[in-house]
């Protein structure tokens, strides 16, 4: 019998551009849009600058692109400075039943091999699909309890990077095995940088893009890795979950493509915030609320929610993403959640953290329930008058269940790309994503990616 590791590497070295249904296609191309928005209005952030910053100290051969940059780099470099710069305004996918940020670690590590291999479009897409397949899929059989200690985006998204690779680089199903095999013992990402406000949770994609680049191409040169390492008595599900289901590995592999159950975020912040700030929103378009009439707020959520964004009092915009009271205070009073929610001026704004004061943040055990399969919250605002006003969300906007609009996702994308692109760049990578399948070799995508001096 074929066990869980070897089933994956082979279907997703077998994966082809004409095994896609179209509407894995099209969602494949929305994913690699709305990552490209992140990336390019992340690049301009800290994080990312200081990570470009040693990526161009160390050196390389220039073989891919760092978004926003100048100079290439090497195909690794390359994949860690762009999985870290997507990952920074909290705005980039997310899959709902693995907990995990999908486009981040996998699209970057895809690219930049790409980019290296003058590969075309549509084994981009391609590579993308299967790497959503691998990360997903990782994410679910290692479940919630991997989650409380380690970031799924880290772990599992090394091993979606790997398939994403390999597709790339035409390995087949045991060099695809031993991909695995490497990037799963190279997966790490742990929670503990939350205590502190780190830096770390965008070094998570970062290095599972490095690490899923450099697993394929050891595969691809013979160097062996464990071909049982989902599975194994001493491997990854073992090692980090206390509840690990290997069936998920496997379950309707080929049958239905996970990317297809990708979500998009419309607010920049945390996503378990996001059940709560859409009902806030609610209230508020409802109720036609002023600050001053606002006597309590309590939010219901679930567990993971309050662990991961319960920070009570955040002192920076970084920890505002992950401050429930902040993010439902401010969706309160602004009625919206976007990237300039979330600066310093923002944070320190005397009306909303007087709300602040007022919100209760709860636990509920039928929300619980229904966690990770729904990410579900309710809202209670209670004004000074005595009225109560309520709203109940189960799966936030941008869901499968609850999507956005297409052309939202563009105006999305447009929003995040203008803080780098001149406008007729944004509107340039726009076409060149939605017609990915017809361009012939992906560096002409990546050059759009530059600064304008390079492209001219």
């Amino acid at each position: 019998m074929v066990g869980e590791t070897r089933a994956l590497a082979g279907f997703c070295s077998g994966l082809g551009f004409e095994d896609l249904p179209s509407e894995v296609v099209d969602k494949a191309k929305e994913c690699l849009l709305d990552w490209t928005g992140s990336a390019l209005a992340g690049s301009r952030l800290r994080p990312s600058v200081i990570v470009a910053g040693l990526v161009e100290a160390l050196g390389g051969a220039p073989e891919s692109t760092v978004v926003n940059s100048v100079r290439k780099t090497s195909c690794v470099n390359a994949a860690l400075a762009n999985g870290v710069m997507s990952h920074i305004l909290e705005l980039d996918d997310v899959h709902r039943a693995s907990i995990l940020h999908p486009a981040a670690p996998i699209i970057p590590a895809a690219l930049a091999l790409a980019e290296r291999e003058g590969a075309d479009g549509r084994a981009l897409i391609a590579a993308v699909v299967a790497g959503y397949e691998a990360g997903i899929r990782l994410g679910e059989a290692a479940g919630i309890s991997h989650y409380r200690f380690w970031h799924s985006t880290g772990t599992c998204g090394a091993f979606g990077a790997a398939a994403a690779s390999g597709v790339i680089l035409g390995l087949d199903g045991e060099e695809m095995a031993s991909a695995l095999g490497s990037a799963g013992t190279q997966a790490s990402g742990l929670w503990q940088f939350m205590a502190e406000g780190a830096m770390s949770k965008h070094l998570h994609p970062g290095r599972a893009a490095s690490s899923g680049v450099l697993s394929a191409l050891l595969a691809g040169g013979g160097f062996t890795g464990s071909p049982t390492i989902i599975e194994g008595e001493r491997g990854f599900c073992a090692a980090t979950s206390s509840d690990p289901r290997l069936d998920r590995v496997t379950e309707g592999l080929g049958r239905r493509f996970k990317i297809l159950e990708t979500s998009f975020k419309a607010h920049a912040s945390c996503r378990h915030t996001h059940s709560a700030v859409d009902a806030a929103i609610r209230i508020r378009e409802a109720g036609g609320l002023e600050a001053g009439e606002i006597a309590g707020v309590r939010v219901e959520t679930y567990p993971d929610a309050l662990k991961i964004a319960g920070i009570d009092d955040p002192q920076s915009p970084h920890e505002a993403k992950f401050s429930l009271r902040y993010c439902v205070s401010t969706a309160l009073l602004r009625g919206r959640l976007g990237v300039e929610e979330f600066t310093a001026r923002a944070l320190a704004d005397p009306e909303v953290r007087e709300l602040m004061e007022r919100c209760e943040i709860v636990v509920e055990p039928d929300l619980s329930m229904e966690y990770p399969a729904r990410w579900p919250s309710r809202v209670e605002v209670t004004t000074r008058g005595g009225e109560r006003l309520r709203d109940h969300v189960e799966y936030p906007l941008g869901d499968p269940a609850n999507p956005l609009p297409p052309e939202a996702l563009t105006g999305k994308f447009r929003t995040l790309a203008s803080k780098t692109l001149p406008e007729e760049e944004v509107e340039a990578v726009i076409d060149a994503v939605f017609r990915i399948e017809d361009i012939q070799d992906v560096g002409q995508l990546t050059e759009l990616l530059r600064p304008a001096s390079t492209t001219s």
